[in-house]
């Protein structure tokens, strides 16, 4: 007698998302849509939410018509349509006011959205509650996430204690988000047999990327256990640290008595064609090589394999600075990978010290740049702890949520030594409302809220990104940076950025000794590394550059990736503010270019 029938999830977002910096634009998504219903096998689709709507703005794109020409073909097709979100911090990468989450499920829900999936990186149950019931009043299905990880902490116990609050707030469905893939496959069947005794009505769905290699096995048990939804991808950008293919995860539940939909392959090979066709277009030239592949090396540090491209990224970035100081200490330089060891080593080290914070966006960031940073200053002869951000803080300070486990009393200490104050309060409440303020904004500028205020939950969710889009600034920086990349396609690109020492000067004073001068500003909070060109070491952003405007002077690495600060004006810096290493508020100023 065959088992009851399991349902299959493309996470076509998160398939590119994992792998590059850009994303498909509307018109190609458009074309693979008819493919993927074609395919016959799939009953929901993820669209949009993560870094969807913000990855649009930074390429010059409004994201409105993106979700809406996305979604409708499948609803056209009876197929379900989902986003991601992240409770507090909703779409984007920080706390968002009450307000605005609530005008983001109502708008995502009128361009064709069907259900949300909200998670807390902290597993919060104070900050899904609002996303609860949110959503429902938006008119969404509600499917609340368990941010998966493997710690003494996260136990089953655990889990099913989390779940039970979340169906008392009118949850519809339970998401195990296995972001890093190292849930243990036992565990996962055990949380979702209990999660099935206690709520039987409740749908279950499992999402688990491939990194680490459990993801097949953690399927097959969660589908014996009874799952209802298992989320897959397809190739090319399958397997690797992304999702395991379908016709895999087809194959292995229809072998073990499951029924499962046919997949017509003649669509899957069309959807293979063009996504290939997306990667050769313009995407290959941001997907990190190293992201096609899976390792074990995941297994230990428990980040997700998601994060692998921007991390490698920090990684060459200090570099050189590391190496400049083994060689001032007379100690061997330090290839990549032995920096990615020492990184994944000192992860494990701060990981439970911080509290063990699911290492999911945007607390992996937190984590792993806390452990980026003990190592550059361990390597400096500097002791552990000496630079942590003031968004770590935060997170360390309860301000984001409740911590699942103990800070160590190092870091208590520490805190207190500063003169720092723990937050118990429930988080949300910190951040007021703000769409007043932004609907001001946007009559001020004489731009219109859109349908459904659409165009307004943008300028409130990414003001910066936005007003870049409008401007024409991101789409000017998006094709300039792909000219510069398939310029030199074929030849790896390598940024060096040597510690370079500034003076620190009274923005004040060079204020009044320039008045005619531009300020060049931070772009977002983070931590400052000057570009230096690899060919002419003279070209390092001190004072007496010349520079254009539009023109990169330096970046500030914040939450991923990097963010790059852009000259206001032509002319020359005159006074630098700042040194490399330092942590920057938003606004700060850099620079003064005359």
């Amino acid at each position: 007698m065959a088992k009851r029938e399991i349902k299959f999830s493309l996470v076509y977002r998160d398939m590119w998302q994992s792998s590059g910096k850009y994303q498909p634009r509307v018109d190609q998504l458009v074309r693979v849509a008819p493919a993927i219903v074609d395919m016959g096998c799939f009953d929901r689709v993820e669209t949009n939410g993560g870094a969807f709507e913000q990855v649009n703005l930074l390429y010059g794109e409004n994201p409105n018509v993106s979700v809406r020409k996305w979604t409708a073909p499948f609803h056209k097709a009876g197929i379900q349509t989902h986003m991601l979100e992240r409770g507090l911090n909703a779409i984007r990468m920080y706390p968002v006011p009450a307000d605005v989450r609530e005008l983001m499920f109502k708008v995502k829900k009128k361009q064709g959205t069907d259900i949300a999936r909200s998670f807390c990186g902290l597993n919060d149950h104070r900050n899904l509650k609002t996303s609860i019931e949110l959503a429902k009043k938006g008119g969404m299905i509600s499917q609340a996430a368990l941010s998966i990880t493997h710690s003494p902490v996260h136990t089953v116990e655990y889990y099913l204690s989390l779940v039970d609050k979340l169906v008392d707030y009118g949850t519809d469905e339970i998401c195990l988000k296995d972001m890093a893939g190292i849930g243990r496959p036992t565990e996962l069947g055990q949380i979702v047999a209990g999660i099935k005794k206690a709520h039987p009505e409740i749908k279950v769905q499992y999402h688990g990327h491939s990194g680490p290699g459990f993801s097949p096995a953690s399927m097959l048990e969660v589908a014996r256990a009874g799952a209802d939804y298992l989320d897959v991808a397809v190739e090319p950008l399958a397997w690797g640290k992304v999702h395991p293919d379908v016709i895999t995860i087809q194959k292995m539940m229809k072998a073990d008595g499951f029924q499962v939909k046919d997949i017509n392959m003649d669509a899957y090979m069309e959807v293979r064609r063009l996504t290939q066709e997306f990667i050769d277009d313009f995407l290959g030239y941001w997907i990190n090589p190293t992201n096609s592949q899976m390792t074990s090396l995941l297994v230990g540090c428990g980040l997700p394999g998601g994060m692998m491209g921007s991390m490698m990224a920090d990684l060459k970035g200090f570099q050189s600075a590391i190496n400049a100081a083994q060689r001032a200490h007379g100690r061997p330089e330090m290839s990549l990978d032995t920096l990615m060891v020492k990184l994944f080593d000192e992860v494990e080290y701060v990981w439970p010290r911080l509290g063990y914070p699911p290492l999911v966006t945007p607390f992996s960031q937190y984590v792993k740049n806390t452990a980026l940073m003990n190592l550059f200053n361990m390597l400096n002869d500097k002791p552990r702890w000496t630079s942590i951000d003031k968004d770590t803080w935060g997170m360390i300070l309860g301000k984001m949520g409740k911590l699942p486990g103990e800070l160590d009393p190092e870091i208590v200490a520490l805190a207190k030594e500063k003169g720092m104050e723990f937050y118990t309060g429930n988080p949300k409440d910190m951040y007021p409302d703000e769409l007043p303020k932004f609907r001001q904004m946007m009559q001020e500028e004489g731009w219109d809220c859109g349908e459904d205020d659409e165009e307004l939950l943008n300028m409130a969710m990414f003001e910066r990104q936005y007003r870049d889009y409008k401007s024409g600034v991101a789409k000017e920086r998006f094709n300039k940076e792909l000219e510069e990349l398939k310029a030199k396609a074929g030849a790896p690109i390598v940024i060096t950025r040597p510690v370079v020492e500034m003076p620190k000067f009274s923005a004040e004073e060079y204020a009044t000794r320039y008045p005619n001068a531009v300020p060049v500003q931070v772009p977002v909070k983070g931590q400052l590394l000057w570009e230096v060109d690899v060919d002419d070491a003279s070209t390092a952003p001190a004072v007496g550059k010349a520079v254009k405007a539009g023109e990169v002077i330096g970046y500030v690495q914040a939450y991923y990736g990097m963010e790059e600060v852009v000259s206001a004006v032509d002319g020359r810096i005159v006074a630098v503010l700042g040194k490399q290493g330092d942590m920057l508020e938003k606004g700060e100023i850099i620079a003064f270019v005359q």
